[in-house]
């Protein structure tokens, strides 16, 4: 990338382009779309609104409009389910405090929804995934578990109770995790979605040019979702991830396999993985607590670059 202008692009895997407009400001935006991971089209539209809008928290930035993506199977479809999902993201969108300006829908044989949202942002208070020091701590803002919840979803064994829960759980805006953040200050954050905590914490210290240390019984996790993997009931997608992120990984003690497949299980619009100065941790896990986030969890820290990018303790 040779634009001076593009202060953040695809080299470092972070959640969105940043773009320098003056000496001061730039735009921040991103793009994201899936498949419907639950039956309800306006709970679909409002957890793929949510999931998309969270790449925008984490970069430290406010959004400020939004433009729908959609594939729409019309022949198979009514298009009152079409409505129905973008009704999902126009709610959802507007407890952001924005509004979906307008975007485009092609016939496709397999439904998909999602946003481009975009930010405009002082550059100074643009966080990335590339700025995580030796020393910090690491915190969690939602459990994981989503991704083999999901699986349960898709392959009808999963209660009503327990769709309709963890589907709340995914429509959560990690807005007011990112102002917390925002008033303490912090080194880096990143949000934890298809790449699983393992996945995405490995940007994260390839970036920043560190290694981390995670403690397993820290990290919260949704009980439920541990039928599953127990049983080996998890996502595709587990597994991959779990095959990529091994050779830069170390586990002591030898953990069991359900943890490694619970730290690398996908999820959708997970909570941020934050790292912040330790000297401030108890300030920003009190703030998370007050705003009510899904989780608020010290989960480990950041240490000196090692032979492993990432240290597993029970």
């Amino acid at each position: 990338m040779e634009d001076p202008n593009a202060l953040v692009a695809f080299g470092t895997a972070d959640d969105c382009a940043v773009y320098r407009v003056n000496d001061t400001h730039a735009i921040v935006q991103s793009v994201d779309f899936f498949t419907p991971i639950v039956d309800d089209p306006y709970a679909f539209g409002q957890i793929a609104a949510a999931n998309s809008l969270s790449d925008i928290y984490a970069m430290g930035a406010e959004p400020l409009f939004a433009l729908s993506i959609m594939g729409f199977p019309h022949h198979n479809l009514p298009l009152e389910i079409m409505s129905e999902i973008f009704r999902g993201g126009a709610d959802k969108a507007k407890e952001a405090g924005i509004s979906i300006l307008g975007g485009h829908t092609i016939e496709d044989s397999e439904l998909k929804y999602g946003l481009v949202v975009t930010a405009y942002a002082e550059i100074d208070q643009i966080k990335t995934n590339s700025n995580a020091k030796p020393g910090d701590d690491l915190v969690l803002t939602k459990p994981l578990g989503v991704g083999a919840i999901s699986s349960a979803i898709q392959r009808r064994i999963a209660s009503d109770a327990l769709v309709k829960k963890v589907g709340a759980l995914m429509a959560v805006l990690n807005k007011d995790a990112a102002q917390a953040m925002r008033e303490v200050g912090v080194h880096a954050v990143t949000d934890v979605t298809g790449f699983g905590l393992l996945g995405h914490l490995l940007e994260m210290t390839k970036a920043s040019e560190v290694s981390a240390e995670i403690f397993a019984e820290s990290v919260p996790t949704l009980d439920e979702a541990w039928e599953f993997v127990r049983k080996g009931k998890v996502p595709a997608a587990t597994h991959a991830n779990l095959k990529y992120v091994n050779p830069h990984l170390r586990y002591e003690n030898k953990l069991n396999r359900e943890i490694s497949l619970m730290l690398a299980d996908p999820q959708t619009a997970g909570g941020l993985l934050i790292a912040v100065p330790p000297e401030r941790t108890e300030r920003l896990i009190a703030r998370l607590q007050e705003l009510k986030t899904p989780a608020a969890s010290r989960i480990g820290r950041i240490t000196e670059k090692q032979d492993k990018r990432i240290l597993v303790y029970p």
